[in-house]
């Protein structure tokens, strides 16, 4: 759609139905209930609609506690695992974060209300293509959406502040670091088994970085140079 001006706006999102209730719901017996506590990601997670994110078939199951599928091997991970990584950053609003596999756009706009800026990079070039679409919809002006191989970071806007990483990696992908500031995190799910992985929070202090492990999950495979060895885009 194009402007007056010959410029080109983003098509409106479409009419869906109201969703809010469910998505208040979500945050109190599945964030708040459990070990969510930080207000800020308890508000952000009340205002990003998850619906807006998924796939129309999927629209019903939006606040679902589990993850959703998007295509080409991937998929938006549950409310909860979102918050628990969001919450892990430690963010207070003035960061520069980096997250590395976009997929729907959803985890970035949640960040996005977090932090003062938001760079997102995506492998497979459709799902990059829709979330960069979606998040322009809904006026996240401070996020930025990237195509190419996350496992190498985004050594353009470094560095960063906090580093999150959606996808499961074998260990910890070298560019991650030089890319981190000083006292800034890093939050990855990290194990040798593609079925499950220790959530891990790295700190960057005094040029070490220290590791905390906060728990188990299960992600798709990290892929790229410095991911799997057997795995490709999409």
């Amino acid at each position: 759609m194009s402007t007056r001006d010959g410029s080109t706006a983003a098509e409106p999102l479409p009419t869906r139905p109201d969703r809010s209730a469910e998505r208040r719901a979500m945050v109190e017996s599945q964030l708040r209930a459990r070990d969510i506590h930080d207000p800020r990601v308890l508000r952000a997670m009340s205002e990003v609609p998850r619906e807006a994110f998924v796939p129309a078939a999927e629209a019903a199951h939006a606040y679902a506690d589990r993850p959703l599928p998007l295509g080409f091997g991937q998929t938006i991970s549950q409310p909860y695992t979102v918050a628990f990584m969001s919450q892990a950053l430690q963010l207070r609003g003035t960061e520069r974060v980096l997250e590395i596999g976009t997929g729907s756009g959803y985890g970035a706009a949640v960040l996005g209300r977090l932090a003062a800026e938001v760079h997102t990079v995506e492998c497979v070039p459709q799902l990059a293509r829709s979330a960069r679409s979606c998040l322009q919809r809904l006026g996240c002006r401070n996020v930025l959406v990237h195509e190419g191989d996350g496992t190498w970071g985004w050594p353009e806007f470094a560095p960063y502040d906090a580093i999150v990483v959606t996808a499961g990696g074998r260990e910890l992908p070298e560019p991650y670091r030089s890319q981190l500031g000083e006292g800034g995190r890093i939050v990855i799910p990290l194990g040798a088994d593609r079925r499950g992985q220790s959530m891990c929070r790295f700190t960057l202090r005094r040029g070490l970085l220290d590791r905390e492990d906060l728990g188990g999950f299960a992600f798709v495979p990290l892929v790229g140079t410095w991911g799997w060895p057997d795995e490709t885009p999409g």
